[in-house]
């Protein structure tokens, strides 16, 4: 999801900038609406786990609603909590889920970094984007082609991204950690999956 962490053209910024915590608990305190309900979903599923790294996002979107994240890494999975306002709600309702993506489920992290430079040389980070693919099938199609149809297969991914101009370069900075975190990570996921291999050769 790419955040809009400020009004569009108002040059100020909506929300407090988190990226100064590494606590989650400041962390989401200082952001979210709901950090009260994220964190008591976070932690039921951490089970008392180390925080390895974490990244968040709040938006509002054009009629009000407010859409919130936070991504969480334990060093094994990566954990998704998101909370949604309903539409239409007369009661205030919003949705509040966790996904649990183990990481050795992960195939590839990407992390891109678009760069602006001045008259003088000088270079300025403008937005980071992240993706994360998993091996997960999202969807399959079949396609027609010359030799008759073929199936093609969509993983699932999960996006990441920050622009300097609506959260400042702190989050964008605390992003592209994020993603450094999960690259090193996912390394170390697939040796412990080859170790265990039953198939690989002794």
């Amino acid at each position: 999801m790419f955040g809009k962490g400020r009004a569009p053209g108002s040059g100020d910024f909506v929300f407090p900038d988190w990226s100064p915590y590494d606590s989650l608990d400041e962390a989401a305190r200082a952001y979210l609406r709901d950090a009260d309900l994220a964190l008591e979903d976070l932690r039921a599923v951490l089970g008392g786990r180390e925080i390895v790294g974490f990244t968040l996002e709040r938006v509002v979107m054009d009629d009000g609603r407010v859409w919130q994240e936070a991504a969480v890494c334990d060093g094994d999975r990566l954990l998704l909590w998101h909370g949604e306002d309903v539409p239409d709600s007369e009661r205030g309702a919003m949705t509040s889920a966790v996904r649990t993506i183990p990481l050795r489920s992960m195939s590839e992290v990407g992390h891109r970094r678009h760069v602006e430079r001045d008259e003088a040389g000088a270079t300025t980070v403008t937005d980071v984007e992240v993706y994360i693919l998993l091996r997960t099938v999202d969807e399959a199609e079949e396609m027609a082609t010359d030799d008759g149809t073929t199936t093609v297969f969509r993983h699932d991914a999960v996006r990441f991204g920050k622009n300097v101009q609506d959260v400042g370069p702190g989050q964008l900075e605390r992003l592209s950690s994020f993603a450094r975190q999960l690259s090193t990570l996912l390394g170390s996921a697939r040796a412990a999956v080859a170790d265990t291999d039953p198939t690989r050769p002794g």
